[in-house]
């Protein structure tokens, strides 16, 4: 029989973190959230309630809703706070080593039976399982950006993780009211592994010369139908997550159709990570996105 989940511990207060308190909470959970700082759990904080505004605004939520979701939302000072959760998901940055180390300082804080996940995009979950004191209470449960709109949740088992944690996690994203799709633990799984190597291969196709990021875009968007071009979405996704996952992709498969391009490498080297730096592939620092090549 699947578990009943009541409190929901969020490790990461940052876009995607925020984004799952958000969601958790409107869905009656009580959910709380840790980060680093006081700063970043406050920032956190500020957009959740921003976003939820927005949603009463154009009339998704009622002005209730947003009330009792947001009475539900506590933060937590360190991870002793969390001591009482039944389900923890890490949404930090997607680096392995950084992974690995909140889930060995986490896991001895928590109750025996608490179950633990992580929001990686496309690392190992059987190896981020192996940094904790129980693996077979661990699994990936992957949410798409951004979280309070994006329908679809990736869950992707481990090679330790037992069918009870597996259903539980099922009935948590149906609760959720999102669509789940179960992909294997392999590199990437399954929307990262289609989407990235396009978006690589757009980043290849500028840098060779073959087209303008304006026109690049302009292409994929009126030639393919996508709701936004594949630079436009890097800056979007963030060009340093990127280039994580071309590495991962690279690394865990060995195949050189995976190297990531040399220029998307130089965007982060010169700290030009997309919108949340305001520049990428576009200068966001004026009133209307410039492409920067």
């Amino acid at each position: 029989m699947a578990e009943e989940l009541k409190t929901i511990g969020i490790i990461g207060a940052g876009q995607m973190g925020s984004g799952i308190v958000h969601v958790c909470a409107l869905s009656g959970y009580d959910v709380m959230i840790y980060d680093v700082s006081t700063e970043r759990i406050q920032s956190g904080l500020a957009t959740i309630t921003g976003n939820m505004n927005r949603q009463v605004s154009k009339g998704l939520i009622t002005e209730e809703a947003r009330r009792e979701a947001l009475s539900r939302i506590r933060p937590a000072e360190n991870l002793d706070a969390l001591a009482d959760v039944d389900l923890i998901i890490e949404s930090a940055t997607e680096n392995e080593q950084v992974k690995r180390k909140i889930f060995s300082q986490v896991s001895p804080v928590l109750k025996p039976e608490a179950m633990l996940a992580t929001n990686t995009s496309s690392i190992s979950i059987t190896r981020l399982a192996a940094a904790t004191d129980r693996p077979e209470r661990f699994i990936g449960i992957h949410f798409m950006n951004p979280v309070p709109i994006m329908e679809l949740v990736e869950l992707v088992r481990g090679i330790a993780t037992e069918d009870e944690t597996f259903e539980t996690a099922k009935l948590f994203v149906k609760r959720l009211g999102k669509t789940a799709a179960v992909a294997e633990d392999f590199p990437a799984f399954m929307v990262n592994r289609i989407l990235l190597p396009m978006i690589n291969e757009a980043i290849y196709t500028l840098y060779e010369g073959v087209g303008t990021v304006e026109a690049i875009d302009t292409a994929m968007r009126l030639g393919a139908n996508h709701p936004m071009g594949p630079l436009q979405l890097a800056d979007f996704i963030g060009l340093d997550t990127c280039l994580s996952i071309m590495q991962v992709l690279h690394e865990g498969l060995a195949d050189s159709k995976y190297r990531p391009c040399p220029l998307l490498v130089k965007y982060v080297e010169a700290g030009w990570l997309g919108r949340k730096t305001h520049r990428g592939f576009y200068d966001y620092r004026g009133e209307k996105p410039v492409p920067t090549r």
